[in-house]
């Protein structure tokens, strides 16, 4: 049935009862109106012939002077054209009502059900429409909520649930500041800043927030990373005292940067060594075969001695900043031999690192270098353009994602001043794509090429066979 079947039409020429109401209808009005016409030129007849017989009196004295007999009004009476008009004129009015009054309210019974029934339908159709409408409200409503608890967990953390630790609780609420509204930056409370994706790992983050308050922490260090590495990062501060080690045996600087470090001073709890002739032994990533042993491994000819055409070293990339170079970053630094090496030469550089498998922080900072317990997927904590030398390796690709590497290129480039260095210092290309990839995403920054090296080389540290790795050394352009 077509959408035009539940309506009637009918012509213009279509003869119905309230086609003759309407036409009589229509003469009565006329009617009404010639009649009035022709009440108001009778009246204005008689106002001239008024007129007139003032104007001749004047003619004629000079003067006009209205006098009406004894002073009281006499009028004449009224002629029999002008009463025949009224009387007309009253059962004009009165039958013209009586036809509009049968017009409106004696319609067909067959045209009242259907407009009954079209309004009724009309108001049920549009009923509906209100009611979809809502409907699609109420499930957008939905959908963003769940795209908010995505992107801001931390804010979607369901405290009320019984798992959830006191500390917790208290570390997420929002707290009002004493004084009211801060003049400086507007806000009116405190947020507890927690990483988005805490909120799928809360049971973790609850364990992690139960200890006792004021009292020691619990040794779960290796919790909080599991926790990082799963993006929960920042984790959320806690109140209690973390366990003491003794730091005894620590050398003073520069002597620090390459005399053998105590095993008693590092923690650890959590690994699965239990030493440094253990570690020495183990491969734990490209960058650190043996990188504990700082007496007798290859630590110390690091960055000053190649072993091949990849290899470039320190002297040779520090001759070509322009400027000077003074503070310096590096990512996935083992256990920090590049900052000893540049710190023998004046130059700070903090070393961004994760205890995986080793206490590289503890190890580091024990050399006497500033350790940065941070995972790549976390914006670097520094201001713009303040690193005259960024050093990368292997480890600057998170994950092998092409996306987090380019998110992490740009942070890089937003920490390197203009002028400044990026070092990647052989950096692994699994293939040629990969390589490929890397290449258009530095070309994008417009980098300068100082050095580029693409060479194989054998991977002594897993498979033991040629692997293709970039070195390149780049400034970074000064854009207007």
């Amino acid at each position: 049935m077509s959408g035009t079947d539940n309506y009637h039409f009918h012509s213009p020429l279509s003869v119905t009862p309230q086609s003759y109401i309407g036409l009589i209808f229509f003469y009565l009005c006329s009617y009404n109106l010639l009649l009035f016409l022709l009440h108001k030129s009778h009246s204005f007849s008689e106002l001239n012939l008024t007129s007139l017989s003032m104007k001749q009196k004047k003619a004629k004295t000079g003067s006009v002077s209205l006098k009406i007999g004894d002073g009281t009004a006499r009028f004449k009476r009224a002629t029999v054209c002008s009463s025949t008009v009224n009387i007309l004129m009253i059962f004009s009015v009165v039958a013209t009502n009586l036809f509009a009054l049968y017009a409106f309210t004696s319609l067909p019974k067959h045209y009242q059900n259907h407009i009954f029934h079209n309004t009724h339908k009309n108001i049920s159709l549009l009923s509906e429409q209100v009611s979809a409408i809502l409907s699609e409200i109420d499930s957008s409503q939905k959908q963003l909520a769940k795209m908010e608890k995505e992107l801001l967990g931390y804010e979607t953390i369901d405290i009320s649930r019984p798992n959830i630790a006191n500390e917790l609780k208290l570390f997420l609420q929002h707290h009002q500041l004493p004084l009211g509204k801060d003049s400086r930056t507007g806000i009116t409370e405190m947020v507890a800043s927690v990483g988005h994706s805490c909120e799928k790992s809360a049971d973790l983050l609850s364990q992690y927030m139960n200890y006792k308050v004021s009292g020691p922490c619990p040794d779960d260090w290796n919790l909080g990373q599991k926790l990082i590495l799963r993006g929960c990062e920042p984790l959320p501060r806690r109140r209690c005292l973390a366990k003491p080690i003794p730091k005894v045996g620590l050398s003073p600087f520069p002597i620090s940067l390459w005399k053998p470090i105590s095993e008693k001073i590092l923690t650890w709890s959590g690994l699965g060594c239990k030493n440094f002739e253990c570690l020495n032994k183990k491969k734990l990533s490209r960058e650190c075969v043996g990188c504990f042993d700082l007496a007798n491994g290859y630590e110390n000819q690091k960055f000053v001695k190649a072993k091949s055409k990849n290899d470039f070293l320190i002297d040779d990339v520090l001759a070509l900043a322009s400027g000077g170079i003074r503070i310096g970053f590096d990512i996935g630094g083992g256990s920090g031999t590049f900052a000893a090496t540049m710190a023998e030469r004046n130059v700070t550089v903090i070393t961004n690192t994760l205890n995986i498998d080793a206490p590289f922080s503890e190890f580091i900072a024990s050399r006497g270098l500033f350790p940065l317990y941070l995972s790549l997927d976390h914006r670097f904590p520094f201001y713009d353009n303040v690193f005259d030398l960024v050093h990368a390796s292997s480890g600057l690709d998170v994950g092998s994602k092409s996306e987090k590497l380019e998110f992490l290129m740009f942070d890089i480039d937003r920490i390197l001043r203009a002028g400044g260095l990026l070092w990647l210092d052989n950096f692994y290309c699994i293939d040629e794509e990969k390589k490929r990839t890397l290449t258009r995403l530095i070309e994008r920054f417009g980098y300068k090429k100082l050095k580029w090296i693409v060479g194989g080389k054998i991977d002594t540290a897993f498979s033991g066979k040629s692997e293709i790795y970039l070195s390149a050394v780049l400034q970074k352009p000064a854009r207007v």
